[in-house]
């Protein structure tokens, strides 16, 4: 008899729900728009979410989605789905987005960014245009320029990635392969640069290959052209271009003092150097991203790509400072003024007169070709690049210099 009353009640739920009496207003305001909702009442829409802000041009929400928070904003051709079902939580999704099955938070994802089945991607993490994923990746506070790819089966946290000039010539982690950054005395002070800004925002340079089966012990600072051979984990910073790393069958094994650091000066240079960059990076994003902004790159996502990258500067000192706080030296009493040097650096924009001809270039590019980013970068002459990135580098030099000099 249970069984019975069960189909007759569910027999019943259905044909309400046919008739729509039972259909969730957001999701019926979407449907409206034209968004592509093959399975409506597996879907799930919070209260929160503002439906003004997912566009109705191409979308296609697969089953058992779950989509929540009042900053989440999703673009003309985005499909979430389309492998698995798919959370989305205060993430802003540009135009052309696959998002094919896992759990996105506070995060962005410019045109064409996509991601494979069971994703986990959290807070503070930017993938810009054409940045991929494959299978199982899981990635927070990591920033991957355009072209950058990840096999499956990675942990990719707490770094910034960027080389290649394509599709066809990308920047490439291998499948199986770890960002180490959490160490024995439980600090995340580990970021690791691969690449930099003030290049790499330019989409010249030449590719870094991390080979599968492998690992990156941060904090560490690679330059483009670096190939690390599969199954090796590399341990040092590599700033000669163009070489190839790989690992012997060395072993060891030697006491360990939990709370005693080693290489506490490379840690530091390295997390302020990290630093720097991303503050670089922020000036790019709000003086020159700004030029692009368009009905394919509205506002909205611009203010998400900000936001996220200042997630990613605060968690960076975070970590440097409870890193600094625990060392019985030099380290935690000087934090406080380095910590105060460090917010003010923010506000470091470089030199004025270089950022303005730069830019000039930039939106001569914009008249010729439209505002599409990538052609516009692209197609900027070497001369006009290395002004850009002088402009960036400037201001690296000179915030990671006065940082390490507090």
């Amino acid at each position: 008899m249970f069984f019975v009353s069960f189909v007759v009640h569910f027999v019943l739920a259905q044909n309400k729900f046919s008739e729509g009496t039972l259909m969730n207003p957001k999701i019926e305001k979407l449907i409206k728009k034209g968004i592509s909702i093959p399975n409506p009442e597996s879907v799930e829409i919070a209260d929160e979410v503002d439906v003004e802000r997912i566009s109705g041009d191409g979308v296609v929400i697969y089953s058992g989605c779950k989509i929540y928070g009042d900053t989440t904003l999703i673009l003309r051709g985005a499909k979430l789905g389309y492998e698995a079902p798919v959370t989305v939580e205060d993430c802003q999704i540009g135009p052309e987005v696959s998002l094919k099955g896992g759990f996105f938070q506070k995060a962005v994802f410019l045109k064409k960014a996509s991601m494979g089945l069971g994703a986990h991607v959290r807070a503070g993490s930017i993938l810009e245009e054409e940045a991929s994923g494959a299978q199982t990746v899981g990635l927070k506070q990591t920033l991957l320029f355009p072209f950058v790819t990840l096999g499956s089966l990675i942990n990719f946290c707490d770094c910034l990635m960027s080389g290649g000039t394509s599709r066809k010539d990308h920047s490439e982690v291998g499948s199986s392969y770890i960002h180490f950054n959490y160490t024995p005395n439980q600090d995340k002070a580990t970021p690791s640069l691969i690449g930099d800004v003030p290049r790499g925002v330019m989409l010249n340079q030449r590719p870094i290959f991390l080979g599968g089966q492998g690992g990156l012990v941060g904090p560490c600072r690679l330059t483009y052209g670096s190939v690390i051979a599969a199954g090796t984990i590399c341990r040092k910073d590599e700033l000669r271009p163009g070489r190839l790393l790989f690992e012997g069958g060395r072993s060891g094994n030697l006491p360990f003092t939990p709370g005693m650091y080693v290489g506490n000066k490379r840690i530091m240079k390295n997390n302020l150097i990290y630093i720097a960059n991303l503050m670089a990076l922020m000036q790019w994003y709000t003086h020159v991203r700004a030029q692009f902004v368009s009905d394919a790159f509205p506002n909205a996502l611009w203010d998400g790509l900000r936001d996220k990258l200042n997630m990613a500067i605060a968690e960076r000192i975070r970590r440097l400072g409870a890193f600094c706080l625990v060392q019985e030296n030099k380290l935690s009493k000087d934090w406080p003024r380095l910590e105060a040097a460090l917010e003010k650096g923010r506000d470091e924009s470089g030199d004025i007169r270089l950022r303005h001809t730069f830019l000039e270039k930039v939106n001569s590019g914009i008249s010729a070709s439209g505002k599409d980013y990538i052609a516009v970068i692209k197609g900027l002459d070497d001369s006009v690049a290395a002004l850009g990135t002088k402009w960036l580098q400037d201001i690296v030099d000179g915030l990671s210099e006065g940082f390490q000099a507090v």
